[in-house]
């Protein structure tokens, strides 16, 4: 059986990947602050704070110490939001800890693993945001860094069968989407407006994107940014 992390996996994108999978007949870990809503026999929740480095360390012994995962998708994610003017070292520390350190940290737990099996897929969840959007300094600088990981780590594990992939959403109706927009904001369908394909993303548009780039048969994709974005990053976009 396939054996797959998923961070974030409680709500939104991540919760989205989570059914995926258990559909495919994968086992799953989930690593999040929040219960899982879903009960299922091939799922396992380990509540964690990835922005604790100590506990991440933790999180990720626990979730390979009964077996090899194979599929590692680094969905959870923080916005922080705030002008240049306004921008707190703290909050880019966070979300440094959040985005990349906790990447860092999982790739080394299953790492060992992937390559005894000599396969592997890793996804990093990025965000259209790396591209740049007023407000997102800290956001946008640790989303564009997992970006750089992808691009990294796929030349180093690509001769062991391991490919690793980032996923750039954006916009998508989220809980941490509707943290900035409030359901019923009139900007919601003004934004909506603004993309190219006008409406907003669903979580289970990106979850389609890891799922396929999760694939066995996707072995010959690494190191790639896929925006599931409706268009925004080829346009301007408006918050």
């Amino acid at each position: 059986m396939r054996r797959a992390i998923v961070t974030g996996g409680s709500n939104g994108i991540g919760l989205a990947v989570v059914r995926l999978l258990l559909a495919g007949n994968a086992e799953v870990v989930s690593l999040d602050r929040a219960p899982t809503p879903l009960a299922h026999r091939n799922l396992r929740a380990i509540a964690v704070d990835l922005a604790d480095e100590a506990a991440t360390h933790a999180a990720a012994q626990e979730a390979v110490g009964s077996g090899p995962a194979t599929m590692l998708v680094h969905n959870a994610g923080a916005v922080h939001p705030a002008l240049l003017a306004d921008a707190r070292l703290d909050d880019l520390a966070a979300l440094s800890r959040l985005h990349l350190s906790a990447a860092l940290i999982l790739a080394q737990a299953v790492l060992p693993g992937m390559r005894a099996e000599k396969f592997g897929r890793i996804v990093l969840v990025s965000s259209r945001s790396a591209l740049g959007l007023a407000t997102r300094s800290a956001y946008a600088a640790t989303k564009a860094g997992l970006i750089g990981l992808a691009r990294t780590w796929a030349l180093e594990l690509g001769p062991d069968g391991i490919t690793v992939n980032a996923v750039a959403p954006g916009p998508i109706e989220t809980d941490m989407f509707h943290e900035i927009l409030p359901p019923g904001d009139p900007r919601i369908a003004a934004l909506a407006q603004s993309i190219p394909v006008r409406r907003l993303g669903r979580p289970d548009d990106v979850a389609r994107a890891v799922a396929f780039l999760l694939e066995p048969a996707s072995g010959f994709i690494t190191g790639q940014t896929l925006y599931v974005c409706g268009g925004t990053s080829i346009g301007s976009l408006g918050l």
